[in-house]
């Protein structure tokens, strides 16, 4: 009885002996996103695949609701990495940070907005906003500063020929025009794909199709993290780009059903409809080496919005040093 009892015990802490092993091998990284978005399902994907998992990687994600609160976590070391726009690194250097945040890997490389009228329309032209009420995004943020970069290409100007609306709070702008706000609205999915399913609106044009690619969404960290902790970044970004080459080569039901438990309050056929949406006009970036021409594009945007502190040179906040690694590019 006593051996056997002796045994058990031995059994037993060879397992909580293999599992400490186990928990110490895994590497936990803080992650803050500044929205939670159909348009960032590769991030989920990596998630609900396991890629992170491959990598010995515990990701605890946050959404934290906004650029400046998501920049205020990372550079209070509330968080290790942030998924965020690239004009917010710009706006913090443009201040003159010490501990610059850098660029290290992209995951959507066009805007995700939609322009939403609130009547159908066959065959719009953009001209056909004139003289009306234009419900837009917060002002300095990447969705209005693209919203006004492609009206200003298809000649309108935002100040004098509509009224431009943009004191309505990111979360409030749906209900906003749901209420009869505006005979236009910007939106983001899924709640564009909602109005147009429920009759409230129609999709009459994509932002991220008109304005080119940009640095929409990347993952940003502090120089000094990914200096004191390159493997894990490595690691990281390795898990994304698996991530980025699956929903490269799955289809948009596969997408769909890889992250819908992220959105539990979306239809599934919602779901879809926004994944062939980004998909087909390209949002999702398939590698996540953030490029040159795609920096410039996105300052060239902000300047024309007249929201760039500083012209920032390429070089100092974007590191391809991990991407180009894992990708083999």
């Amino acid at each position: 009885m006593k051996k056997w009892l002796f045994t058990a015990l031995l059994s037993c802490m060879l397992v909580i002996t293999l599992s400490a092993c186990n928990q110490a091998k895994t590497e936990k990284i803080r992650l803050a996103e500044v929205t939670h978005s159909i348009f960032y399902a590769p991030l989920y994907v990596a998630m609900s695949e396991g890629f992170f998992e491959e990598e010995g990687l515990d990701v605890e994600l946050t959404t934290t609701w906004g650029g400046d609160k998501t920049m205020t976590s990372l550079l209070s070391d509330g968080s290790d990495i942030a998924l965020v726009g690239s004009e917010t690194s710009i706006y913090v250097e443009a201040q003159g940070s010490s501990d610059p945040v850098i660029n290290f890997a992209q995951l959507t490389e066009t805007d995700g907005t939609f322009l939403v009228s609130r009547d159908e329309i066959d065959n719009f032209e953009w001209e056909q906003l004139k003289g009306t009420t234009f419900l837009g995004q917060r002002k300095g943020g990447m969705p209005q500063m693209v919203g006004e970069y492609v009206l200003k290409q298809n000649g309108i100007d935002p100040k004098q020929d509509l009224e431009l609306i943009q004191n309505v709070d990111f979360a409030n702008i749906p209900s906003a025009f749901a209420s009869g706000t505006g005979d236009y609205v910007q939106l983001f999915e899924p709640q564009a794909s909602i109005f147009e399913k429920e009759g409230t609106g129609h999709i009459v044009a994509s932002f991220g199709t008109e304005s080119g690619k940009v640095p929409y969404t990347t993952f940003m960290s502090k120089q000094s993290y990914l200096q004191e902790n390159a493997d894990t970044v490595k690691k990281f970004t390795a898990a994304i780009y698996k991530a980025q080459q699956w929903v490269k080569e799955k289809d948009v039901k596969e997408i769909a059903e890889a992250i819908a438990p992220q959105f539990e309050d979306t239809e599934k056929d919602i779901i879809e409809t926004v994944v062939e949406r980004y998909k087909n006009q390209g949002s999702y970036a398939e590698n996540p080496i953030l490029d040159k021409e795609e920096w410039t594009n996105l300052q060239d945007i902000m300047d024309e919005a007249g929201e760039l502190p500083a012209r920032i040179d390429y070089e100092t906040l974007v590191n391809t040093e991990f991407a180009k690694d894992v990708s083999g590019k």
